[in-house]
Parts: C-alpha cells; sequence; structure tokens
C-alpha cells in the first residue's frame, strides 16, 4: 500500500466506539517518534487501513503533516497545543508531591532549584521535622558552582561552556571548601557523569552538606536539580552519599512529570 494520503478521505468513519480515540491517541503518539507509514503501522500494531484513516483525519486538523519525502510529522496544531501547555507548566506545583514524599522518607531538608543566567534559585524548600532550619528561602539565588543543584546542572554543559561559565563568574569561594579553578569544575562534573550525583560538601555555608540529582525537562535538557540538605554534626559524608539513590529517584520521577522520556 502506498503511503501517500491524498485519496483518503478524512471523514471515512472508524469503528470500535470508546475504543476509537485509544487508537487516534495511539497513531498521533506514533507519529511524534517515528516519520514513516510503516513505522506508524508497526508502532501501534493497527491496520494499515485504519492507520491511514486516522492519520488522514490528524492530517485535515492540522495535528500531523506531510514531509515532501512522504513522512510523518507533528503538524502546526500540535506544536502550537504543545508551546500552550509548556508555558502553563509550574515546575513547583508538579514537584511539591514528590518532595514532600522524599522529606517523609529521609527526615532532611529537600530542595529545588533552577537554573538563573549564572546562579541557581531556590523554588521549593520543604523542611523535615528537625527542630533546625536550612539557611535557605524560595526565591534565593546561590552561585551555581558552590551547590549541589548547581553543579548537577553544570554536569549538563559542553567543556566549552564550562569554560565560558568559569570565564564569566571566576569561581569566587564562598567557603573554604568551593572549587574555584576550571580544573577542580571539571573534576567535579566528571564525577557526576560517572555517579549521576553531586555533592555539596560545606562548599556554600560551613556545616550544610547535600547530595543533589538533576531534573531534567521535555528537551532533555538538565534546568532543575533536587538536593536533600543536612547538617554535617547530623550526618557524617557517608551517610549523606548513602541518600543519592533517593535523590536519583524523585528527580527522575519530577523529569517524568515535566516530559522528559529516554
Amino acid at each position: 500500500m502506498a503511503e501517500e494520503t491524498a485519496q483518503l478521505s478524512p471523514h471515512e468513519p472508524l469503528t470500535g466506539g470508546a475504543n476509537a480515540s485509544e487508537k487516534t491517541l495511539l497513531v498521533l503518539e506514533a507519529v511524534m517518534t517515528r516519520g514513516r507509514f510503516s513505522e506508524v503501522v508497526e508502532a501501534t500494531g493497527l491496520a494499515k487501513a485504519t492507520t491511514h484513516r486516522i492519520l488522514a483525519t490528524l492530517i485535515e486538523r492540522r495535528f500531523v503533516t506531510v514531509a515532501a519525502d512522504g513522512s510523518y510529522l507533528p503538524g502546526p496544531k500540535i506544536l502550537s497545543l504543545a508551546g500552550q501547555a509548556l508555558q502553563r507548566i509550574d515546575i513547583s506545583a508538579l514537584a511539591q508531591p514528590f518532595v514532600d514524599a522524599l522529606v517523609d522518607r529521609v527526615h532532611c531538608t529537600v530542595h529545588v532549584g533552577a537554573a538563573n543566567g549564572d546562579e541557581i534559585v531556590y523554588l521549593i524548600r520543604a523542611d523535615s521535622d528537625k527542630p533546625y532550619r536550612m539557611p535557605s528561602r524560595v526565591g534565593l539565588a546561590i552561585p551555581m558552582h558552590t551547590s549541589g543543584i548547581g553543579k548537577v546542572v553544570l554536569s549538563g554543559y559542553t567543556d566549552h561552556e564550562l569554560e565560558r561559565f568559569v570565564a564569566r563568574v571566576g569561581l569566587p569561594a564562598r567557603t573554604t571548601n568551593t572549587i574555584t579553578t576550571l580544573t577542580g569544575l571539571r573534576a567535579e562534573v566528571a564525577r557526576i557523569h560517572q555517579l549521576g550525583y553531586a555533592l555539596d560538601r560545606e562548599e556554600n555555608v560551613p556545616g550544610v552538606t547535600c547530595v543533589a540529582a538533576p531534573i531534567l525537562d521535555s528537551t532533555r535538557r538538565i534546568k532543575y536539580g533536587l538536593s536533600i540538605s543536612t547538617l554535617t554534626l547530623e550526618h557524617s559524608p557517608e551517610q549523606v552519599e548513602e541518600m543519592a539513590p533517593l535523590a536519583i529517584e524523585t528527580a527522575a520521577q519530577i523529569s517524568t512529570a515535566l516530559g522528559y522520556t529516554l
């Protein structure tokens, strides 16, 4: 069967009642990641005739468009809706339930931060039942190179981007443990790539340590991070690092909620 859609009638009825909606969604999802008709058929498991009818309707409604080579692409309608949806995303609202669940498990303060230029801005601070509070607040901006969240964001930079970042900010020290050289920052980024998480070893505030994991959005870029923070008097470096899997797990859940897919 040819892959052209010109002879198809978009008004030919689909069968299956409510199941027709499921078929349409299957086809639309397949078009987002596969271009050829045969690939869409294989991905959906639908009959070729059924797939053709659904595609014709999606093309008519501008959810799908046909490229010059006959492959299928997301249409202007779906791109417009996606843009509108992204503008309405509130990461704080999406992340809060996952953050609250993590606080209940680790009994430490959990932060979610976002990259804002060369700094990290806290979007969420969720405190545990401990009698002390971290020296942080929502809206506080901190240097990217001194924080766990900032360092996981930097781990998404290319080496050239990392060089330009260092040239801009100069890596000023906040404590005696702050990384202050490009060589040191490169080594830290390499470690994050290997382990999947970053540590703040009293690099931003004396007596405060954290483990952080990256949060990726639908574009697969690291624009956010999540950290579990505690006092060095309460948790040893080994105990902090033992919480890394929980930080990674929760960050991955938030990434999925933001539309990240492998």
